[in-house]
């Protein structure tokens, strides 16, 4: 076994986003920086950050995409693996043989115990990412930084002797979240509505952004307001949208790909966004934000939030060119809820949560 070795088994494409790939490079540079050597096992799907993993740092074993794989449904989402359980397990196991770590690190909808369990022998422990709490897992820890959780939504799923960590106080965000923590919470005692940023995602393949910005053209807008949006560099829609952002009756700047998204949230008074990883980016810098649930599984972040008060949720489902308007011209007229919003939102997580799960690790 290789002490200093952890495993990350993740993808990212247009169809599944890149949360999950994302929350997963989070953990693996603060393991890096206390000196582990960090590998990620990627599927080459249309969309995936494979290079921008390198880029980060770290070694990545790239799985070709099996266009004739028999899914045989479940999980539910095993459409989203490219290949079965079975024929991925086949091509880890041969790169996990080597590498022997003492942490594999899985965050995939379409794996469950049967891939970790033909995987066994060649790791030492098995850490899960999940937020689903449908399917089993044969793992020593599982983490769902989903707000409000019960770890007996997972009794069914894992072992008797699992460590099961829920809830946002371990959300996995990088280190600038906390840093500018104090900056962005001192900043919305004072600050008007001006600067709006949107972030559906950094896929967004259904332009759910194209949406918000048609319905943000029609709204009622800060006189001196100004938009950000930002969209992934992979996101299909983006040349599109920024010739939409031109036509914009207050100044739009799209930008992608962006590497400061810390201090964007920090200097934003109004977010716009998706109900993803980002929400607990927004949360630990007070971000009041005004939500757009795009997906079934975002469903129960979403509830959570909006029971915390720290956010208004708009439903897919809804004419959001209709919605987005009449709650603008809400919150416009009651600086109140944006505050009330931002503390409730600051409550939420504190942003050392990946130091509190690397600590479990240990």
């Amino acid at each position: 076994m290789n002490n200093r070795a952890v495993v990350f088994r993740a993808d990212a494409s247009l169809e599944m986003g890149t949360g999950h790939l994302m929350r997963c490079l989070t953990l693996a540079n603060a393991l890096q920086a206390q000196g582990r050597d960090c590998h990620f096992i990627c599927r080459e799907h249309t969309g995936n950050l494979i290079e921008y993993v390198r880029q980060q740092g770290h070694e990545v074993h790239p799985l070709a995409c099996i266009s004739d794989a028999e899914m045989d449904g479940t999980p539910i989402h095993a459409r989203w693996l490219g290949a079965t359980q079975a024929q991925d397990a086949v091509l880890c196991a041969a790169i996990l043989s080597n590498l022997q770590p003492q942490w594999l690190v899985v965050d995939h909808y379409a794996l469950d115990a049967r891939w970790e369990q033909q995987l066994k022998p060649h790791y030492h422990k098995l850490l899960v990412i999940d937020d689903l709490a449908d399917r089993p897992h044969q793992c020593d820890v599982l983490l769902d930084q989903t707000l409000g959780r019960d770890p007996l939504d997972y009794q069914p799923w894992v072992p008797a002797g699992c460590r099961v960590l829920c809830g946002a106080q371990y959300a996995l965000l990088r280190p600038e979240f906390a840093a500018l923590r104090s900056y962005s919470l001192q900043r919305r005692q004072s600050a008007p509505l001006h600067h709006i940023l949107v972030s559906m995602g950094g896929v967004d393949k259904d332009n759910a952004t194209g949406q918000i910005l048609t319905a943000l053209a029609t709204a009622e807008l800060p006189a001196e307001g100004a938009i950000t949006v930002v969209m992934g560099s992979t996101a299909p829609w983006l040349e599109t949208i920024r010739r939409q952002a031109a036509r914009m009756p207050v100044t739009t700047l799209v930008r992608s790909g962006v590497s400061d998204m810390a201090q964007l949230m920090a200097d934003s008074d109004l977010a716009i966004g998706a109900a993803g990883a980002t929400s607990w980016e927004r949360c630990c810098l007070g971000l009041p934000t005004i939500m757009v649930v795009l997906a079934d599984n975002q469903q129960q972040v979403a509830a959570g939030l909006q029971n915390a008060q720290a956010v208004r949720v708009l439903a897919a489902s809804q004419d959001i060119p209709l919605a987005l308007p009449i709650l603008m011209r809400e919150l416009l007229q009651s600086t109140g809820q944006l505050h009330l919003m931002s503390e409730a939102a600051a409550a939420v997580t504190d942003g050392t949560g990946t130091t509190r799960v690397i600590g479990h690790l240990e």
